[in-house]
């Protein structure tokens, strides 16, 4: 039998029924796609769209708001950075006949491989990509280098050195697949010989020429001197770890064991040979067995792997980061020490890494940083303020004439971009940015099993609010929120996360937190 319904109640049950609609259809969501579409609109006024790809501007809002994060904070400069490098990385995707992929020049280039395709950054590319919601565009990419390229009659996989094995495995954190990991492993392993065939000295390390870092023209480097390098030996351990892992995750235990002791063996020898006492440094370490007795960033990368041991004296190294002699600059992290009589020497403009502020390595030293703050207990100076600090600096310094840009890389005291405003330099896709902002500023840390782990390096008293929205996680759309008042989100006050549209969890401070998902 039908009742009734009162004429009064009526439409206070239909708007009921409408927001129960609307949140269905939102996912649950808190942000809505208002503040994108504005700040799209404000990119494509400025954009000349010279070249157009799979995703031209015109339908540039909707692809990323199918696909992308959401991002709300206090902090404009952060905020509008966070839409610009999603707006930009959206330029470079390319519908090939073997798939999607993701170009570093918004330009051909006569140096890169097929499809235009370069591998120098295809491990921020990856980090940055796996946060997009369809993870079709990502996955062809990863197939396309590892299936694809040893195939050509000119691979152009190892023109560079790589941390491709580490970015597949973080990939799997954020959205486990282990049939598509299973397809890859082989290839994966196939490719981590070839590299030892290729760069492996006898003691077991590897070296490399800084070109081949790409970080030609270093005050360490050569074109010539087969010199080891913080560089190639940390991304060969995380490589090796990250292999274990997957071969863990797969039940492959002969080749866990394997990977598995050649990442401790890379980590003694890392420690052993490129630590330098005297300087409280990684160094890179020259044919003659010397030191190249200078500071580079590339010091910093063993944390972009946790590699280093959690001790005091590792940690000293980080006091560079700060000091203005050091790496700290007006514009950005040098990749040199301001200090060394080399700093800036080898003229400008022909992509020079002796000391001006490369996205590449900015992006590679506020990884590492977060690693310490987030996986070490000793930290030396280092806090989440200077981790802020730093990534608002980098925020604030992609810009030219007032408006959003990410080039090459730029003079380290008043920010001009030395490449100019060559068109190759414009949308340089050879850093990472969301990544930064996802991963490690609100903290979302993947892990495999079924928890939620969130550690944020907002400093204390930094923020009254922010919101992290729609990021899909373990096949769940995930909602980090801060509201010290509860006033911005209606929530209540606090940090909160939401699952599918539940709350998982509620702390009153914003802290370190695990939920079960």
């Amino acid at each position: 039998m039908i009742k009734r319904i009162n004429k009064s109640v009526a439409p206070f049950l239909l708007l009921v029924l409408l927001v129960s609609v609307g949140r269905a259809q939102n996912g649950g969501a808190v942000l809505r796609t208002d503040q994108l579409k504005k700040y799209v609109s404000y990119f494509n006024s400025i954009d000349t769209e010279a070249v157009k790809n799979y995703v031209p501007n015109s339908e540039s809002y909707t692809w990323l708001s199918k696909n992308i994060p959401l991002f709300e904070c206090p902090d404009t400069t952060l905020q509008r950075m966070y839409y610009y490098r999603w707006w930009s990385f959206r330029k470079h995707l390319v519908k090939t006949p073997d798939g999607f992929v993701f170009t570093e020049f918004i330009i051909p280039v006569k140096f890169a491989g097929k499809y235009n395709t370069i591998s120098s950054a295809v491990g921020h590319q990856v980090n940055e990509g796996r946060w997009l919601r369809d993870p079709q565009y990502i996955n062809d990419y990863i197939k396309f280098w590892l299936l694809d390229v040893p195939k050509l009659p000119k691979p152009h996989g190892h023109n560079f050195s790589s941390w491709i094995d580490d970015a597949v495995y973080q990939r799997n954190l954020v959205s486990p697949d282990k049939a598509f990991l299973q397809k890859l492993l082989p290839a994966l392993n196939t490719d981590y010989q070839q590299w030892e065939k290729e760069k492996q000295v006898a003691n077991g390390m590897f070296w490399q020429f800084d070109v081949r870092d790409a970080m030609e023209e270093s005050i360490s480097g050569s074109r010539k001197d087969k010199n080891i390098r913080p560089t190639i030996n940390s991304y060969m351990y995380g490589n090796a770890k990250a292999l274990a892992q997957m071969a863990g995750e797969l039940g492959i235990d002969s080749l866990q064991k394997k990977y598995s002791a050649k990442a401790r063996e890379l980590k003694a020898l890392v420690q052993q040979n490129l630590w330098d006492n005297e300087a409280s440094f990684f160094e890179v370490k020259l044919t003659n067995g010397q030191f190249a007795e200078v500071r580079e960033a590339i010091g910093f990368i063993p944390w972009y792997f946790n590699l280093p041991d959690d001790t005091p004296k590792y940690a000293k190294a980080w006091d560079q980061l700060i000091d203005t002699t050091g790496f700290n600059a007006p514009w950005g992290i040098t990749t040199a020490e301001r200090r060394h009589p080399k700093f800036r020497t080898h003229g400008t403009g022909k992509c020079e890494w002796d000391g001006a502020v490369w996205p590449y390595a900015t992006t590679q030293d506020l990884k590492g940083l977060a690693n310490l703050l987030t996986n070490y207990t000793n930290h030396g100076k280092m806090t989440a303020k200077v981790f802020f600090d730093n990534l608002h600096k980098y925020a604030w310094s992609q810009q030219m004439y007032g408006r959003p840009y990410i080039g090459e890389y730029q003079d380290e005291k008043n920010g001009y971009w030395l490449k100019g405003d060559n068109p190759r330099s414009t949308f340089y896709n050879h850093s990472g940015f969301a990544d930064l902002v996802i991963n490690d500023l609100v903290g979302i840390k993947p892990r495999l099993d079924n928890t939620l782990e969130v550690c944020p390096l907002i400093p204390q008293g930094q923020w009254d609010w922010f919101c992290l929205d729609k990021v899909l996680y373990h096949g769940k759309n995930i909602t980090i929120l801060w509201d010290k008042t509860g006033a911005k989100y209606h929530k209540g006050k606090g940090m909160h996360i939401y699952a599918g549209g539940k709350e998982v969890l509620h702390s009153e401070s914003l802290k370190h937190v695990f939920a079960k998902l």
